[in-house]
Formats: structure tokens, sequence, C-alpha cells
């Protein structure tokens, strides 16, 4: 059975930090923890990268590793209890993912009990597609993706930052609740909408 915690901004609150340490099995210092900064600007020296390290720390896990996809070996991941998939670009963090063949070990991971943590672009990877993510900011595709359909661990649709208007500016003044709606009809879809101190899990 996989585990998802799908957050805006990964460990922000207590909250946050409780649920996720409900979600693991066995204790914290003997579980091994993947944190992948494929999406992320400066990659490990991301300074959400190294928050969300701090953050396992102060929780008691001792195993925690930064695997960037682009160029580690995404099966490294098939052996460890915990991922966190970091933010940034969720194009480049799709594109990897493919390329490398780390989708193919996301969908063996749900027979194995793991916990996915999917931070910002990490959430909406998890996700049937990042469509959404094109609508709002078609200028951080510099990789010119076509193909938007992303891992679909979950049927969950997420917008993340919701209530962060200065992050996603509009030349027409519609606030974001007035995008989406707009996208929600245009795609038939229903987003499901996260505040930067919300999460939501799925177990299945």
């Amino acid at each position: 059975m996989v585990k998802l915690l799908l957050t805006s901004n990964g460990f922000y609150n207590d909250a946050i930090k409780e649920k996720f340490l409900k979600l693991i099995k066995g204790k914290p210092n003997e579980l091994d923890v993947a944190i992948i900064t494929t999406a992320s600007p400066q990659k490990d020296n991301n300074r959400f990268a190294q928050k969300a390290k701090e953050d396992f720390k102060d929780m008691g896990f001792q195993n925690i590793d930064f695997i960037n996809i682009e160029f580690d070996n995404p099966k490294s991941l098939a052996h460890k209890d915990v991922i966190y998939i970091n933010g940034g670009n969720p194009f480049n963090l799709l594109f990897h993912t493919k390329q490398s063949g780390a989708d193919s070990v996301f969908r063996d991971l749900v027979n194995k009990n793991v916990v996915i943590v999917g931070v910002s672009a990490g959430a909406v990877l998890l996700g049937p597609n990042i469509k959404v993510v094109h609508f709002f900011t078609p200028q951080m595709n510099t990789l010119n993706t076509k193909d938007f359909s992303a891992l679909g661990l979950t049927d969950k649709l997420v917008f993340p930052h919701y209530d962060r208007e200065d992050l996603f500016k509009d030349s027409t003044n519609n606030t974001i609740e007035d995008r989406l709606k707009e996208f929600e009809i245009l795609e038939g879809c229903e987003v499901t909408r996260l505040k930067d101190d919300e999460y939501i899990t799925i177990e299945k």
C-alpha cells in the first residue's frame, strides 16, 4: 500500500509533521529517506531541500539522501521507506521522471509500504497530469513539453499555493480562484486547492 502526503510547502507546521509520522511504519532512525531535488534550483543546496533534511533530522531520521533523478539511478528509490519530492519546476521534474525511468519505479512502489511526500511541483507530479501548471505558468515549460500526463498515483489534481496571489500574477487581474474555475470548465475536471499550510493524505 502506498501512502501519499500532498503539501504546498512540505513540513510547514506541526500538524503536517504529526500526520506524516502517523503514516510511517517503524522507528524514524531505522528508515531510509530520499529527498528528490530534480525540480529545484540549486538542487541539493536548495533552501527548501535543506530545510526538509533538517525537518527529517528533527523528527529522528538519520539516513537521508539527496537524489537527483536527472543524473542518479532512480532504482535506488526502490529501497527507500520515505520519498520526499521537493518543489521547483514541474515541467523539468516530469521530463526527468519519465526520461530516467523513475516513473516505473514510482508505480512499483505502490505494492510496498512506502510514504511519498509530494511538495508543490512534487504534489502535482503524483496526480493525473500537470495541465493546471501549463494553464497558469506556461513560461516555465522551457523544455517544450507536450505530454502533460503525470504519475497518476492519485486522481487528485492539486493546485498548491492556492493562497499566494503574489506567485501567480495575471495580466487580466483575475484571481487564482477565477482562473481555476475557468480551467475546471475547460478541462471538465475538479482541482484540489491547497493553501501553504494545508495538506491532504491518500492511502491506497
